[in-house]
Order: structure tokens, then sequence, then C-alpha cells
């Protein structure tokens, strides 16, 4: 394992999206703003309406196209102009406090944001694509048993730049930006986004919405939405609106066949029960134009792995085009779960498999930095605890540091 630690930078109060100075007089981050938001934030500072979509597009590109974060270096905008930039604006990202490479080429990183708090994303690399899962609050409000994540209490939503900004700090430490006056180079090391890292982020909607939209752009970082999938535990409401004004593929945490497990599983089911959950199900792929809804299923030892669950499953999502992620259960400290056997996980493929579904079991990745599904946590906020609260995490650890 290598760590590149790196030092903190002097923290600046994300300004959201507003389109002007706030009232402070603090500059506005143009990352994460959409275009609408861009160009009337461009206008609030004193661009003339006639030259505001002009000068928007050249400010997108040299965002999100070059990679640039320095005013001056847009060359083609005047230097009147570019200090206009730069009275009203800034370019802020969050802030890489560590970087951990696995064994296996998986990188995490964890980063600082508004406010001190820190979240983490991973970059998976394999032979076809390079996948990075990014994170959509600071902690959880779900709670499931088997996660990790859920041990940590939500502190508050992304803006729509810090989710942006996680793409482009991971950009920057592959160096996948474009090289002005080089050859065009096609290969894209970071090919897919899958929302699936520390939070819900139907419950947090909009900024998730304008974030992939930014995203999406085809004329930035242009990533298709059939290549950004979106993973939720199942906030019924907002699943038709993600079809509507998102239109990204969908994964759902199910990793449960009746109410009474999935219900101690993800207690989101309390809420949304599992009949309600595929009924909304049902329409997304017709609503969004995808090809299927990914099911993502975690194998846990002597709870969910049965011959009969897998038969539930497949009567379950019978007629919704879907395949099923079998998930190995990865452990983290003191977790209530252990691992499916293997041989039961492969039994448990096959019956899906003869049914006519899918049904890959994913390889673990970034284990040995707690970068797998379902073990994100900033160490941090382990730090924040109180003294009573460490030790009683402390003696369930058995005693561990």
């Amino acid at each position: 394992m290598t760590v590149d630690q790196r030092p903190a930078a002097p923290l600046v109060q994300d300004m959201l999206t507003l389109p002007r100075k706030t009232a402070d007089g603090a500059r506005v981050n143009l990352i994460g703003l959409t275009r609408p938001q861009l160009r009337d934030a461009l206008i609030a500072a004193g661009t003339p309406t006639g030259q505001a979509k002009m000068r928007e597009a050249q400010v997108w590109q040299w965002l999100y196209h070059w990679g640039v974060r320095d005013f001056a270096a847009m060359s083609n905008l005047s230097k009147d102009y570019r200090a206009l930039l730069a009275r009203h604006f800034d370019i802020r990202l969050p802030e890489v406090v560590s970087r951990q490479i696995s064994a296996d080429g998986t990188r995490k990183y964890l980063l600082r944001i508004s406010g001190g708090h820190e979240v983490e994303a991973v970059y998976i690399p394999e032979e076809s694509r390079g996948t990075l899962c990014i994170s959509s609050q600071v902690g959880c409000t779900l709670t499931c048993s088997f996660c990790h994540t859920g041990t940590q209490k939500l502190v508050r939503n992304l803006t729509a730049g810090e989710i942006v900004g996680q793409v482009m700090v991971a950009r920057d430490d592959l160096g996948e930006w474009p090289v002005p006056g080089a050859p065009k180079n096609e290969t894209r090391l970071i090919s897919n986004v899958v929302l699936m890292g520390m939070g819900e982020p139907l419950y947090n909607f909009d900024n998730v919405r304008d974030a992939m939209r930014v995203v999406m752009d085809g004329e930035g970082l242009s990533l298709s939405r059939r290549r950004i999938t979106l993973s939720t535990s199942g906030v019924v409401p907002e699943i038709a609106r993600t079809a509507e004004e998102i239109g990204c593929l969908l994964a759902v945490s199910f990793h449960a066949t009746t109410d009474d497990v999935r219900d101690r599983l993800v207690p989101i089911n309390k809420r949304w029960n599992i009949a309600t959950l595929l009924a909304a199900l049902r329409d997304y792929p017709r609503l969004s134009n995808s090809e299927r809804i990914t099911f993502e299923y975690v194998m846990l030892k002597g709870v969910n792995d049965s011959d009969d669950d897998a038969r539930r499953l497949v009567q379950l999502i019978r007629g919704i085009p879907a395949k099923i992620n079998l998930i190995p259960f990865n452990e983290w400290p003191a977790a209530p779960y252990e691992r499916s056997d293997w041989a039961r996980i492969e039994a448990f493929a096959d019956i899906i498999f003869k049914a006519g579904y899918a049904s890959p079991i994913r390889t673990p990745r970034g284990e040995d930095i707690m970068a797998a599904c379902g073990q994100l946590k900033s160490a941090t906020e382990r730090a924040r605890k109180s003294r009573a609260e460490i030790a009683a995490e402390t003696a369930a650890d058995g005693g561990a540091g």
C-alpha cells in the first residue's frame, strides 16, 4: 500500500451555486454550476447579456475540457475579462488529504470539503474501463446494518460542486486532462462514474442532478448518461424523477427477498417495502430509455444466501430488464455479518443465471485499504467522537486501535 500524504490547504467556505457574490463579498465557486447558472453568474458579475452565451461556452471549456484552474491561463479571453473573473469567482475543488493505492491498483482519495468535513472517492482500474465511485453526502442517514458507511451519522449533503469536484480531483491524479497542441487521445481512464460512495444520492437529488448535468455535458467532462450509474437503497418518490431529469443507469441496493430480512438489512424498507419499490422500478427502463436495472445483492452467510432466496429473487424481479450483481460481503471491524462461502455464492449465482439473468460475482477490490463496497467511512469522523463513544467502539473492536 502506498500513501501519498499532502499538506492541508486553507479552507474557504463553499458558496454553493449562488449566481453572484455572497453577502460577505466572498467569491463564488464556478465548479458545479450548471450552464444556465454559470451564464447567470457571469451576467451578475458584469458580463454584457449579449456576450453571456459566448463567455459561458469559453469558460465552460476551460474548466471542464482543459481542466484549467487559473483565470490568467484562459488565453482566448481578454486580459480585462480575466481580471473580472478573478475578482468575482474561484475555481475550487475538494482538497486531497490523502491518497492510498491498493495492491490491485485501486485508489482511494480522502477529500476535505467546506467546513472541514471529509468524504471518500475510489477509482477502480480494469482492463476495459476505469470506474470512479463518488460520494453524495457526508455520512449516511440509512443505517444499513451491513454497511460501514451506515455507521457514520449523516453530517450534510454535498454541493453540486463538491460532487463534480471528486471527478476532477481523480482526473488530476490520473493525469487525464488533454494537453493543448498534443495529439488527441480518446483513451478514458475514467470511463464510468458510479454514485455508490458515501450517502444516499436520492436524498440529495437536486445537487446530484446538477452535478451529473455538468459531468454529462458533451463539451466538458463528456461522460455519457449510460456511463453513469446511480445507486439507491429505494427512495421511491425520487425514482421517476431520476429517469426524467438525469436519465442515467440505475442500481438498487436490494439485498433481501423478504420484507422481514430487508427491514433489518436496509431499514428504508420499512417506509417503502419491496412491493412498493419494485412497482416504481418497473417503469424506470421505459422512462429513462435504459436497457436494464442492476440489482445489488450483498452475500451474507446464513442471512440471505439460500437457494430459496435465489428463487424468490428471480420471481420478484420477473418482467424487469435486469442483471443481479452479487457482492461478497466486505468485512470491516466489528461487522455483525460474515461473507458467504464461495461455493454458496456460486450456487446462488447459478440459480439466477439459469433463470435467464446475468449474475456476475463482483470481485472485491481495494479491501487492503478499506476501499471496497460498503467499507467507506472517513477516519476523521472517529476523531470527532466523544471519549465515551471512542471507548465503546474500541471495546466493540476487541481493543484494536
